[in-house]
């Protein structure tokens, strides 16, 4: 069955419809990965986004549901020049045509990709139409794309309730879950840490109760700017004194928190291969990003400096607070399914801790 994809400015691309043929609206981006689409379509950030992937053969290896970064795929859709519909891995537990169906997430394969990415390079990230009705109201559809707007994301990805994981750790985390991925759960309890992770509207002086050795903002979906309560929260986890580290949203959030400010960028940062370099050392690390807004370099908060620049454009990529025990990083030290480059940061981050007194 034929699919279509309809831009916000016009531009119309047609291929093969796979996984789930609804209609769904969302914002297209790209991503550079070369693997990890299991993680990708499981990451709650892409909540809300239809991700057109650069590489141009996606699914051979299959889907293996222990690479799954959440309980179920937040994408809205998903494209790609060409998909495999015979997986070959001794991992494999299903092909990703299947994953898609079953997971009704609709999607599109042999479209041109590049002529799409290029676009979204020249034009920035724009709303889409996927669709399977060759005779869908063009005014119309553009209507509806045009009015379609983010909401509540944050608060549609995060827990609903309290959870523990690591018994027996040494080290009390605190994870506030922003629409978080399970690896930097998997990454605190490898390190010897006993984590609670908290729904994203949970107070502060609730966490703050429980005295943690330390205190975790994941990622998450969405503009930092539409977080209003939940930024208030942060301000207090930050100014606690607490050890805190923080990624992606968490470090946008952190960055609000105490008076900077964040923009969108064009068309973002998303895959496996981005260069950042950590301004202390001059040391440069490939990175897994997945963020379209940015912290701004000119509205930093006063007392913070950047503790990581991106190579490629010289955005922000990590804060260091000058007296507060506080990092954050925007990419994904995590960084499932790779590159591992900066999961050191996790152990800088215990070692702030200092043995887990309240454990």
């Amino acid at each position: 069955m034929k699919g279509y994809l309809l831009l916000e400015d016009g531009h119309l691309f047609t291929g093969q419809s796979i996984g789930s043929q609804r209609e769904v609206i969302c914002e297209i981006v790209f991503n550079t990965s070369m693997t990890g689409y299991v993680e990708l379509l499981t990451d709650p950030s892409y909540a809300g986004q239809g991700v057109v992937m650069t590489y141009p053969l996606i699914g051979n290896y299959g889907v293996c549901f222990e690479d799954q970064e959440s309980r179920r795929p937040w994408v809205s859709a998903f494209l790609m020049r060409e998909l495999s519909r015979i997986p070959s891995n001794f991992r494999s537990q299903g092909s990703l045509g299947d994953y898609l169906k079953e997971a009704d997430i609709p999607g599109l394969q042999g479209i041109d990709t590049r002529a799409l990415t290029k676009l979204l390079r020249d034009k920035g990230t724009m709303n889409g139409l996927l669709t399977t009705d060759e005779n869908f109201n063009r005014e119309e559809a553009l209507e509806r794309i045009a009015a379609y707007k983010h909401q509540g994301l944050v608060q549609r990805t995060s827990c609903k309730a309290v959870e523990h994981y690591g018994e027996g750790g040494s080290k009390k985390v605190a994870l506030l879950d922003l629409g978080g991925k399970s690896s930097i759960v998997q990454c605190l309890v490898r390190r010897g840490c006993k984590v609670t992770v908290y729904p994203c509207d949970t107070p502060a002086e609730a966490i703050l109760a429980d005295k943690p050795d330390g205190i975790m903002l994941s990622n998450g979906p969405g503009d930092p700017k539409a977080c209003g309560p939940i930024i208030d929260e942060v301000g207090k986890l930050v100014r606690s004194g607490i050890p805190l580290f923080a990624i992606c949203l968490g470090h946008q959030l952190v960055a609000l928190a105490s008076g900077g400010s964040t923009h969108k960028l064009p068309y973002g940062h998303r895959g496996s291969n981005h260069p950042v370099r950590d301004t202390s050392t001059g040391r440069t690390y490939i990175s897994a990003q997945n963020h379209g807004y940015v912290v701004d370099n000119d509205r930093l908060p006063q007392g913070v400096h950047v503790a990581f620049e991106n190579v490629n454009d010289g955005t922000v990529e990590g804060l260091e607070f000058d007296s507060l025990p506080v990092y954050t990083v925007q990419f994904h030290p995590e960084a499932s399914a790779g590159p591992h480059d900066t999961q050191f940061l996790f152990d800088r981050f215990t070692a702030q801790m200092g043995g887990g007194k309240n454990a």
